[in-house]
């Protein structure tokens, strides 16, 4: 695991904050390692009689993976390299190209540490689905619900990790109308590629509950609705070719320039390759 202190950013915080959750600190996984991460883990540190520094280098790691357990949770859920292999074959693509857009565009585990698939739910979303369905969300629309359903976008209502199906949970319980909870299952991202719920229709699925059923089971099945996306919208072509900006677009839209996802992909491809 990478050394992570105040002020990291990335994979292993948000996974290091899942963790800490999981032992019982309040403790959001934004990725982001702020104050409360770093007296969570003073506190850890302080419990577990290893130096109290804040930082997490692999003693801390190996002592709150211990206390964790997170392979229990993950254990036979997670892609192989005959699963790359397949899937480069089955599309006709390079593998090392398929290991680039794995590397940069899976969100690094498409599973929680209580084996659930990782998501994120999406108020605006949410109220445009329920609208799909003739469903007023204006009627539904209070203050006591103002963190689930909104009508334009805003990060300020994220909790990430394991607390995001706090925020589903909250959803689906607005109502016994049925439809009130497809429309939550597909305001939500789901998996390593965090493909949005909503697509489960142009990508084959019959429903929104089989398209989440699928997302349960194992990132192999995250990787298989990738590669219908791919197909779907016009996304695969570009990979064939290696055109990395062109797919960048495709896949992340134009704002991918902010995060440089094609020169990162470019740089995967050729270490890869």
């Amino acid at each position: 695991m990478d050394f992570v202190k105040y002020k990291s950013r990335g994979s292993s915080v948000a996974f290091l904050q899942e963790l800490l959750a999981k032992l019982g600190y309040q403790i959001t996984a934004t990725g982001y390692f702020g104050k409360s991460t770093e007296l969570a883990v003073i506190d850890f540190q302080s419990k577990n009689h290893l130096v109290v520094d804040g930082k997490v280098g692999i003693k801390t790691w190996t002592i709150i993976i211990e206390k964790t357990n997170p392979a229990d949770a993950f254990g036979g859920k997670f892609l192989e390299e005959q699963d790359l292999i397949n899937f480069a074959d089955q599309y006709g693509l390079e593998l090392a190209a398929v290991k680039a857009v794995n590397e940069v565009e899976s969100s690094g585990k498409g599973f929680l540490i209580d084996g659930r698939p990782k998501i994120l739910f999406e108020g605006h979303i949410f109220w445009k689905e329920l609208k799909n369905r003739g469903v007023d969300p204006t009627s539904l629309s209070n203050f006591n619900n103002s963190d689930i359903l909104y009508p334009k976008w805003t990060k300020q209502h994220y909790l990430g990790g394991t607390r995001e199906y706090e925020r589903l949970e909250k959803a689906v319980n607005l109502g016994v109308n049925p439809m009130i909870k497809d429309a939550a299952l597909a305001s939500c991202s789901w998996g390593s590629y965090q493909i949005m719920g909503f697509h489960y229709n142009a990508l084959g699925y019959d429903s929104i509950s089989e398209f989440v059923d699928e997302m349960e089971k194992h990132e192999r099945n995250h990787l298989e609705a990738f590669g219908k996306y791919l197909l779907k919208f016009g996304c695969l072509v570009h990979l064939k070719s290696l055109n990395w900006t062109k797919f960048a677009i495709c896949y992340n839209g134009p704002a991918q320039a902010q995060n440089k996802y094609d020169e990162k992909m470019e740089r995967a491809y050729l270490r890869y390759k």
